[in-house]
C-alpha cells in the first residue's frame, strides 16, 4: 500500500475509478498478483478446491481509493474452470491452511452479529463484492466500487468462493465454499 499524490497516478486510475484524479486529494493503490497452489507456510496465493481453481490458476487485484471518489477493486482471475459462476471478497485476514483462516469479509461498517447474513450488512454497498463468471477460457473479471475509503482497519486478501453471492435475508453475503484466497495488502 502506498499514497501518493493524485497527480501520479491520474491517467492509469481514471481507467479504474473516474473522476479520481483530483490533483490535491492522495490517492491509496494497493496491487496483488499470485499463482494459486496449494498451501505451504508464506504462499500468498493458495488453492483449496483444485478441482475447481487449479494449481497454477492466476489471480491480479488492483484497488485504487481517494476521497469523494470512494474505492474502486478489480479482480482477473485465469486459468479457472469455463464458463462458471463464481463468488469473490474483500476478507478481514491474511490467506491462510483453510479458507476460514481468511475471516469473515471485511465490512465498512460492521455487523454486532456474527456471521453476518443480515443484508443491512451483508451487501455490496457495505462490503467489496467481486463476483464473476470466466469465459470459455477460464479468465473472469470482478469489480466492486463502494462510495467510501479505508481508515485503519483494512482487508488482508480477497477469497474467491463457490457460487455468487446471495442477498436474501438469513442468508446474504454467502457464496458457498472458500475455494482458494490470495493476499492483498489494502
Amino acid at each position: 500500500m502506498r499514497l501518493l499524490p493524485a497527480f501520479a497516478l491520474a491517467a492509469a486510475c481514471t481507467a479504474f475509478a473516474p473522476g479520481i484524479a483530483a490533483a490535491s486529494s492522495p490517492v491509496d493503490v494497493a496491487t496483488a498478483h499470485g499463482t494459486f497452489t496449494a498451501y505451504a507456510p508464506g504462499a500468498h496465493a493458495v488453492t483449496y478446491r483444485p478441482d475447481l481453481v487449479p494449481d497454477g490458476a492466476r489471480a491480479r487485484v488492483f484497488s485504487v481509493s481517494a476521497p469523494h471518489a470512494g474505492t474502486t477493486t478489480t479482480l482477473v482471475v485465469t486459468g479457472l474452470r469455463p464458463g462458471r459462476a463464481y463468488g469473490a471478497h474483500a476478507h478481514t485476514q491474511p490467506c491462510g491452511a483453510t479458507g476460514d483462516a481468511a475471516g469473515p469479509h471485511f465490512q465498512h461498517a460492521p455487523d454486532p452479529v456474527k456471521p453476518s447474513v443480515d443484508p443491512a450488512y451483508a451487501n455490496p454497498r457495505n462490503e467489496i463484492w467481486l463476483d464473476f463468471t470466466t469465459d470459455r477460457l477460464g479468465t473472469g473479471v470482478g469489480r466492486s466500487t463502494v462510495d467510501w475509503t479505508f481508515g485503519a482497519r483494512r482487508p488482508r486478501s480477497v477469497v474467491v468462493h463457490e457460487t455468487h453471492t446471495h442477498t436474501d435475508p438469513g442468508h446474504a453475503g454467502t457464496a458457498g465454499a472458500r475455494l482458494a484466497c490470495l493476499d492483498v495488502g489494502f
